[in-house]
């Protein structure tokens, strides 16, 4: 990215001559247009030539771009769109464009990141950076064909790009191509040996490998090399380097059983200062992580049973039938503890809308889950105590995992954009906060978020939100009043989660009520228990012949919703 910045320094270099400038001309110009001068001064001095008004045109659209250059070494991205955007008002260039769509990428906006490198590549010879850079975007939105094929227009414009060969390598990994991967990787560790990037790239993929020991060897280079030698490329966001390789070693010592040092790793995450929606996302992973494991260090120490019944080859006995409103009971399946799932069901609510079937709709989806193979953590009319810890003890089971399957049956509601599960002793009260009674969804995806693991999420709940008055109905349904409904997720895997992928299904459209039905179970479940274990059915293709069930049952009614950045076929229940 650093030969885009040569071409306003080319034009800096004619700045200082111009008349009217003064005693600052040298001492300013310098500072202003130098990759190398600190953040803050080059900032201070942009500014300082800015006010001055001796220059217009390309001219001062040259010092708005190196201001914003100032701004991104700081991590505000907002001010570098801000002045990135005024430099392309006073002159556009290809410089400027890429400037400002690498600062829609750090921000998680892909799509606007995707339009500016597009008015980059026309206004000049093809630029191998901005090819790169437009397919980290396709990356990241989950388009790994479109950023593959823009990698390999870098490539063959920069034959000696190590990033571009390990972020091709990293699109190879998230379509399963791991041998692949792994040649790309290697090769960019062959041509910089110095960049800790790809030994973090290469750790994933000794991860998804099981090679553990590998994993934590490379990571721990990586974070040795970063602190020797800060990133040279200013367009690397601050400090995201060593969260991304502290993030990717913690979740090592998890997979090998190292707790201590797990947390250790998930505390240096919380540490850093973020600015980009990767290191974002890696640090509300760590969060989760810290948390479980520490709660699972102040847990009583199970009996030495337990192990034993985990390795047996044998399948478990058959649970009994749960009633109505029991705690959770963990119910375990003959599995590998590869493919697990937490199934809750919430119907009796004591101070809002009971609802009769969520019960019975989790019996019906943890059998059929169980009937495939799965590990089902199964929680039945859980008050927040019990849900808590029902969903925390199922996200240090999943963290071996390669599929992951959360189903929860009962109301669920949007605050402020954020979706929370309703446990069944919710009471909103005069002057407590709403929110703290009820589960956060992010939370769960958090403790999800991985590279190596599928993830699907099927909401069965209401689309309403009860902070408002409650409205009176004429029948049950999953809703507690007319509202704004469930929150889409903004991204899926917008940052760590750049693999598998992570797929979440709800029982209704945004803004709609998810019925809860006439008969024992609601008409998403019913359809959903029908279908979840047909052999050979890959999971979208469920859940469409789902959606025309639904639609059918309720004439209309209910049209079940999904949001998803799975990358191809995933089949619960194999041929």
């Amino acid at each position: 990215m650093r030969r885009l910045l040569l071409i306003p320094a080319l034009l800096a270099a004619l700045l200082w001559s111009a008349p009217c400038f003064g005693q600052a001309r040298s001492q300013l110009g310098p500072l202003c247009t130098t990759d190398t001068t600190p953040a803050d001064q080059m900032i201070d001095a942009c500014t300082k030539i800015i006010a001055l008004k001796v220059f217009s045109g390309e001219k001062l659209a040259t010092i708005y771009f190196w201001r914003a250059v100032g701004w991104n070494k700081k991590g505000n991205y907002a001010q570098v769109i801000s002045d990135a955007t005024e430099a392309l008002r006073l002159k556009p260039s290809t410089a400027v464009y890429n400037l400002r769509g690498s600062a829609y990428f750090d921000k998680g906006e892909y799509d606007i990141a995707i339009a500016d490198f597009n008015d980059a590549l026309p206004m000049g010879p093809p630029s191998g950076i901005i090819f790169h850079n437009r397919g980290n975007a396709y990356r990241s939105k989950g388009d790994y064909a479109k950023a593959i094929a823009d990698y390999d227009a870098a490539i063959k414009a920069g034959p000696k790009s190590a990033f571009s060969y390990q972020n091709r390598g990293a699109s190879k990994r998230a379509l399963g191509d791991l041998d692949g991967a792994l040649a790309d990787i290697n090769e960019a560790v062959r041509i910089d040996p110095s960049l800790p990037q790809p030994l973090i790239s290469r750790a994933v993929i000794w991860r998804a490998k099981g090679e553990i020991e590998r994993a934590i060897a490379d990571t721990s280079e990586a974070i040795r090399l970063a602190k020797a030698k800060a990133p040279v490329n200013i367009m690397t966001p601050p400090g995201s380097v060593l969260i991304s390789a502290y993030t990717q070693r913690g979740l090592s010592y998890e997979a090998k059983g190292d707790a201590a040092h797990a947390k250790e790793d998930y505390a240096s995450v919380l540490e850093g200062v973020t600015s980009d929606a990767g290191s974002k996302a890696n640090q509300a992973t760590a969060k989760v992580r810290l948390a479980l494991l520490k709660e699972a260090d102040a847990a009583p120490r199970k009996t030495a049973a337990a192990p034993a019944a985990e390795s047996s080859p044998a399948p478990a006995p058959p649970a009994p039938a749960a009633a109505p409103a029991a705690p959770a009971a963990r119910v375990q399946a003959a599995a590998t503890g590869r493919r697990v799932a937490l199934v809750i069901g919430n119907g009796a609510y004591a101070h809002v809308k009971a609802l009769p079937n969520p019960p019975n709709d989790a019996r019906a989806i943890a059998r059929s889950l169980r009937d495939i193979g799965f590990t089902v953590s199964e929680g039945l009319d859980l008050d927040r105590d019990t849900m808590q810890k029902t969903i925390h003890d199922f996200l240090r089971e999943a963290a071996r995992s390669q599929i992951a399957v959360v189903y929860y049956a009962g109301h669920g509601v949007q605050v402020d954009g954020r979706n929370y599960l309703v446990p069944v002793d919710i009471e909103f009260k005069a002057g407590s906060r709403a929110t703290d009674a009820m589960v956060d969804m992010d939370t769960i995806m958090a403790g999800l978020d991985d590279q190596i693991r599928t993830n699907i999420l099927i909401l069965d709940a209401c689309r309403n939100n009860p902070m408002a008055p409650q409205l009176a109905s004429t029948g049950p349904s999953r809703g507690i009043e007319a509202g704004s409904g469930l929150a889409a997720p903004a991204s899926l895997g917008s940052g760590s989660t750049l693999g598998a992928g992570t797929l979440i299904a709800f029982a209704t459209a945004p803004g709609q009520v998810a019925l809860d039905g006439e008969g024992a179970n609601s008409p998403f479940s019913a359809a959903l228990s029908r279908h979840v274990g047909t052999p050979g059915l890959e999971v979208q293709q469920m859940l469409t012949r789902v959606r025309a069930e639904v639609v059918a049952a309720t004439k209309g009614k209910q049209v079940p919703w999904s949001n998803s950045s799975l990358l191809g076929e995933v089949y619960l229940a194999e041929q």
